[in-house]
């Protein structure tokens, strides 16, 4: 029986930096339903809840549960403290993910 070679999936991680009035969130790996709560906890850090905009570095995003890409939803679309959002690299799995989520409508989803 031949051994199977698995690539190891990396642990997610999400990252976060503000500077000013623009915060920065950087994910890598499986974002679901594991790192929801951690992701809605850095959203809701008082140096993002301030920002005016959000860049979301999502280019090491290999997978997006719907719940996460709801979290993102509610807080570009708060009353009154909607930051401009712009999602960077996203694979194709994940930008339908973040279009399912209707993401598109009020974010700008770079490539």
């Amino acid at each position: 029986m031949a051994a199977e070679h698995a690539t190891p999936q990396a642990e997610p991680v999400i990252s976060a930096s503000t500077a000013g009035r623009r915060a920065e969130l950087v994910l890598h790996g499986e974002i679901g339903a594991a790192t929801l709560r951690e992701l809605e906890e850095r959203l809701d850090a008082p140096g993002f809840a301030g920002a005016a905009e959000w860049v979301v570095d999502m280019s090491g995003v290999t997978r997006l549960d719907l719940a996460c890409a709801y979290a993102l939803l509610r807080v570009a679309t708060r009353p009154g403290r909607a930051p401009a959002v712009t999602i960077r690299g996203a694979r194709r799995a994940v930008r339908r993910t973040l279009r399912h989520a209707g993401l598109d409508a009020v974010a700008t989803i770079a490539e």
